[in-house]
Formats: structure tokens, C-alpha cells, sequence
């Protein structure tokens, strides 16, 4: 499409911000695209990923595995998604009036804004802590893991960095994603290389993985007895980091007794006890360093059989599906800018599925080094997954600062890109005439707030496998749309005018209402009814699929009455 037509509009429906892009102003190349998807993929968030999917029990290349193969999956209906982008220069909310009519559009778009405000809010955070962990250290204070007001000062700070360029506008974006990616690529190799020096070898460090699977204490069960089989961390010659271990059944302490693999707890009958366990390790001064207090775990055999690992691979792919779920319905919002179809299929595959390959898998790589660097990690429920924990530990201030302000540039620029763009275009499309971009963008800002980021962070995977089933039926209808319905062609002037093809009924579409309803209902269905819960594992997947097949219909049946 070389040139946009002029033509006319309600300005109900229209702003300089939702108006087609011009073709000489589509600056976009396919590396622009693959550097604006390595900031947004090298986050907090995505050095944490794989460490969810250790922790509970699976090994370091399958954790790589699954971020790569659902990250592939994700950029297919991306691709697809940022189609119309390219090729009419819209944004999301305007698209969307196509399959959802004018008003319906607000249904989904709200949905997939306020999705966008909480992780704006949980990105804010993080830098906040960023933030305070700077300050911190040039003060010489020692930082506390509680709410604290410094906390929030921090993330207000972070905040109006973040409001600031929101009210630059997209092409500072554009300038920050390039600014950025190099440095944040930079930072992972050098973790890597820090990792590879002091541990002695890839082939040690990944090794420790094995023991970030195990949970510091399993109690397994033989009739009515019990045995409480213990998991301290080993160092790099496999000699237990801890000297000595406390445990406490049914509330009761006993007393400090030598580090042991196994111990045969009193017969507790068909009930098994509740039992915590803290191990302790004496210093070279003769003090002691100490673990956290963990819960024995049951050692459940069900969850070992071949077939619930499987169904576990396939809760964890539609997790990883779902982390970039809200960024697959508003692609558009970012390809609108691409120079043609061709750089923005070569930029989003060149960068997303790498990038969050490589980052997680630093993640991983960094975290099992810290095992065996830092003598006080003494269990896995320890081990400093957290980027902004780790760095903490180290003794050099600059080294920590230093860290801390790529961090902050890490987080940048996955927030403005990711969870900015979209809802500020969502908010200007629901008042055109009094919300433009920047208002738009302040608007999410404030919802963030709202949302209490610092508690939405403690959940991360129930909160994206639910977002998953929210979403996956909107990307179902949207592509059943553009490419099986109007076979890529759309009405420029209908989209801005409240009487044309897109007024459907009073401004919805029933079938689009109906098929995005249906398609929730069978992908959270599953989280209520337990005979249904394979729906809900597969939540992205089957909302995704039952509203297409269910849009098409309705749309079909439509056109033939």
C-alpha cells in the first residue's frame, strides 16, 4: 500500500494518534523491530521464568526448551496479528472495530488495558527496587526485604521516568529500544562470563541445576511411617554447604543436630505431620549463617508418572504462551510503524523467540553460579533467582550500582514498549476528541498504581495462565477476521465512521460477542470443574480455537441469511 486515500471520518472515532500512518513516516526495519522486541525480552521477568519451572521440580534444558518452543508459537499469530499494522498503518483499538464493531471493540481493549496497567505497574516496581537498591548502597544501609516507605519513594521516581517519556512519545521509544537492546545484551554475556570464571565451567555450573529441582525437605510416606529425606546444597566438589539442621514437627522445635541425608520421623498415623526444617552453617569467625525456614513437602509418586509430566509441559508451555498473550492482540500498535511486511516478520522472529531463550537461560546460568560462589545459600528456597537479590550480594559497591542501572534500563524498556503503547491507544480510542497518546499513556500510569503492583508480583504464573483464557479467545477472533472473513481487506473510512459496514448492531457485533464469551467460558472452565482442567492447562490454546471455529460459524451463518 503506497499511499493512504484521503477520506472522511466521524471525529467521534478519529485522532491524530488512531489516523493511519503515512508511508514515509513507517521508519521501522526489521532491526528496529528485532531491537524493540530485546528490550522488551530482557526483563526481571524473563530472567525469572525458568527459575518457576525449576523450583518445581523440572530440569534446566527442559525449562529452555519449552521458553523456546511456546516463544516460536507465540510469534506465528504475532506475525499474523501485526499484518494489518504493516499494511494499513492502525493501531489495535482501531483493527479491532473490524470483527468487534465500534463500540464492541471497548469490550476486549479494556481487557487487554488493564491486563497491560498491572504489569506496568509490577515493571515500575521492580525498577523502584532498583532504584532503592542504589541508593542504598551509596548510603551504606542494609536493604529490607519489607514494604517500606523508601520502597515507594523509589517507584514513584521510577514512575515519572516512565511518564517522561510516554509524553516524548513513540519515537523516543523508538530510541530508548535502540539504545538499549546492545547494552542489555551486553550485561547477559557478561553474567554469563562472571558465572563461567567463578565456578570453573559451564559443565559445573549447569550441574547445580539438579539441586535448584529438589525442595530443601521431602517427607516420604511407607503405610503410616515417615521418612523426612533432607536436600541442602552441595558445593562444586558435592560436600554439603551446611554443617547442621533444626527441625520443627507439629510446632515443636527439637534441637541442632549434624547435617544427615535421610531421618525417620515418630509414626504419625495416615495424617502426616507437619514438619519445617532450617539448616545452619558456622563461619571461619565461629558465628553462623543461616537458611530460611522451609515446609517439608509430600513426595507425591502420581506426579512422576510419564503422563503427568507431560500435562506439566504442556501447563508450563501455555504459561510461557501467555506471557507475551496481551502483546500478540496489540502487535499492531508497533508494526503500524514497520517499512513493509517483510521487516516486521524478519524483526519479530529474529527477535523474540532468541532473545527470551537467551535471557532465561542466563537466568539459570548466573542463579547455579551463586550457588557455588556464595557460601550463605544454603538451600534452594534461597538460591537468589531474582536479579536485584543477587547483585546484592556482591561486596564491590560500584559493581552492585552499575548492575542496578542496567537493570533499570532493562526494565525501561520492556515497560514503555510493552505495557504503554497499548493502553494508551486502548484509552484515546474510548474519547478520541479528549484523550490523545500522552494522556493515554498517564492514564495507565495511574491504573498501574491502582492495581498495587508489589502484591500482583507474588503470582506470576496463575496470573498469566488466566490471562491466557482471557485473551487467546480475542486473538482467535481477530485473525478469524482479517484473514478468513475479509481476507486481509478492510475498510479504511467504515473503520472511522459510526454509520458503515463495522456499526454491525448499534455499534457490536453479536458473533464476535458471542465467540469471545464462548471462548472464555471453555478455557476457565477447567479452573472450577477438575474434570475439566486439561481446558484451563491449555487455556491460550483452546480460547483460542473455540472462538475462531465459533466466529467463523456465526459469520458465515450471517452472511448466508
Amino acid at each position: 500500500m503506497k499511499n493512504i486515500p484521503l477520506f472522511s471520518y466521524d471525529k467521534e472515532l478519529y485522532s491524530d494518534d488512531l489516523a493511519p500512518i503515512a508511508p514515509d513516516k513507517r521508519t521501522w526495519n526489521k532491526w528496529h523491530l528485532a531491537a524493540l522486541w530485546v528490550g522488551m525480552a530482557v526483563c526481571i521477568p524473563t530472567y525469572l521464568l525458568a527459575s518457576y519451572m525449576i523450583t518445581q521440580g523440572m530440569h534446566w534444558l527442559e525449562a529452555i526448551v519449552i521458553i523456546g518452543v511456546a516463544n516460536l508459537i507465540i510469534t506465528i499469530p504475532m506475525v499474523l496479528n501485526g499484518h494489518a499494522g504493516v499494511k494499513y498503518g492502525i493501531p489495535f483499538p482501531v483493527i479491532g472495530r473490524s470483527c468487534f464493531g465500534i463500540k464492541g471493540v471497548h469490550i476486549p481493549s479494556i481487557v487487554r488495558a488493564f491486563i497491560a496497567c498491572g504489569w506496568f505497574g509490577i515493571q515500575t516496581w521492580i525498577g523502584g527496587l532498583a532504584i532503592y537498591a542504589i541508593v542504598t548502597t551509596l548510603m551504606g544501609i542494609e536493604t529490607d526485604t519489607s514494604l517500606s516507605l523508601g520502597k515507594f519513594i523509589a517507584f514513584g521516581i521510577f514512575w515519572l521516568v516512565n511518564i517522561y517519556f510516554i509524553w516524548r512519545g513513540t519515537e523516543s521509544i523508538k530510541w530508548l529500544e535502540e539504545f538499549s537492546a546492545p547494552i542489555l545484551i551486553l550485561m547477559g554475556l557478561l553474567l554469563i562470563y562472571w558465572g563461567y570464571q567463578k565456578a570453573g565451567g559451564f559443565d559445573i555450573v549447569l550441574q547445580q541445576s539438579q539441586q535448584l529441582e529438589k525442595p530443601a525437605a521431602t517427607l516420604v510416606q511407607e503405610n503410616d511411617a515417615y521418612t523426612l529425606q533432607l536436600h541442602p546444597l552441595h558445593d562444586k566438589n558435592n560436600v554439603s554447604k551446611a554443617d547442621e539442621f533444626l527441625l520443627t514437627i507439629n510446632g515443636v522445635p527439637q534441637t541442632w543436630k549434624p547435617v544427615a541425608t535421610e531421618i525417620a520421623l515418630p509414626e504419625a498415623g495416615s495424617t502426616p505431620p507437619e514438619v519445617s526444617v532450617q539448616f545452619r552453617k558456622k563461619t571461619a569467625d565461629n558465628s553462623y549463617v543461616y537458611s530460611s525456614i522451609a515446609n517439608a513437602t509430600l513426595d507425591d509418586k502420581a506426579e512422576k508418572t510419564a503422563s503427568s509430566r507431560i500435562w506439566n509441559y504442556i501447563l508450563w508451555l501455555t504459561i510461557m504462551v501467555g506471557f507475551w498473550a496481551t502483546m500478540s492482540i496489540s502487535i499492531s500498535d508497533i508494526t503500524r510503524f514497520a517499512i513493509d511486511q517483510k521487516a516486521q516478520i524478519e524483526g519479530q522472529f529474529l527477535g523474540l523467540p532468541l532473545s527470551m531463550m537467551l535471557y532465561s537461560f542466563v537466568g539459570i546460568f548466573v542463579t547455579c553460579a551463586a550457588v557455588i560462589n556464595f557460601n550463605d545459600i544454603l538451600i534452594a528456597n534461597d538460591a537468589p533467582w531474582d536479579p536485584v537479590s543477587l547483585i546484592a550480594k556482591f561486596d564491590n559497591k560500584w559493581v552492585v550500582i552499575f548492575a542496578q542501572v542496567m537493570l533499570l534500563i532493562a526494565t525501561l524498556s520492556t515497560n514503555i514498549a510493552a505495557n504503554v503503547i497499548a493502553p494508551a491507544n486502548i484509552f484515546a480510542n474510548i474519547y478520541p476528541q479528549k484523550i490523545d497518546f500522552k494522556r493515554g499513556g498517564l492514564i495507565a500510569g495511574l491504573i498501574g498504581i491502582a492495581l498495587c503492583p508489589w502484591w500482583l508480583l507474588n503470582d506470576i504464573s496463575n496470573l498469566l495462565i488466566f490471562v491466557s483464557g482471557l485473551l487467546g479467545p480475542v486473538l482467535g477472533i481477530m485473525l478469524a477476521d482479517y484473514f478468513v472473513v475479509r481476507k486481509t481487506q478492510l475498510s479504511l473510512s467504515d473503520l472511522f465512521h459510526l454509520q458503515g459496514q463495522y456499526t454491525y448492531q448499534s455499534g457490536f457485533n453479536i458473533a464476535a460477542i458471542i465467540a469471545l464469551v464462548v471462548g472464555v467460558i471453555v478455557a476457565l472452565l477447567g479452573y472450577f470443574i477438575e474434570a475439566l482442567s486439561p481446558l484451563y492447562k491449555l487455556s491460550w490454546f483452546s480460547g483460542f480455537g473455540v472462538a475462531f471455529l465459533v466466529y467463523v460459524l456465526l459469520m458465515r451463518q450471517t452472511k448466508s441469511t
